[in-house]
């Protein structure tokens, strides 16, 4: 299944190991969407420049650490590794040889990952490798925290 991405920048990326989840858009990121924010762009560039968001207290770099940060203000604790723990909903953090961050991913409670491409469309994608790239680079770091548990209706 084929999203409206040049297929050349996530060349792991196969019919077989992953599905699209929705139209694109350029309202938010993969940044935000791990964040579980529909409604905005987060990025940690000057506010002016466009980007809007980014978690008050936190320092405005970007930089692995700056990326930590943010997703601690959620409740998120650095781990080991991002293997599925039952009681934890996990987030991937990737960056390029430079170590500069790129994206991130959430981990759903199945054990797959989701992804927002960019502007593009949002993905479930069965592994963390099926994103390496040169545009993304690779996961490196990892964020947990407990998974929050809604009431029956």
């Amino acid at each position: 299944m084929s999203g409206n991405w040049p297929s050349i920048q996530f060349p792991n990326l196969n019919d077989d190991n992953h599905e699209i989840q929705s139209v694109p858009t350029q309202e938010y990121n993969c940044i935000a969407w791990a964040a579980g924010d529909t409604r905005r762009w987060w990025w940690p560039d000057d506010p002016k420049v466009g980007y809007g968001y980014w978690p008050p207290g936190v320092k405005r770099e970007v930089s692995l650490d700056a990326f930590v940060e943010a997703y601690q203000t959620l409740g998120y604790e650095p781990c080991l590794s991002p293997t599925l723990e039952l009681d934890f909903e996990k987030v991937a953090l990737y960056v390029d040889s430079g170590g500069i961050p790129t994206h991130a991913a959430l981990q759903l409670a199945n054990g797959n990952w989701t992804s927002k491409l960019g502007g593009f469309e949002d993905i479930e994608h069965k592994t963390l490798e099926c994103l390496n790239s040169q545009l993304y680079g690779e996961s490196v770091s990892y964020l947990r925290r407990r998974r929050r548990i809604r009431p029956l209706a």
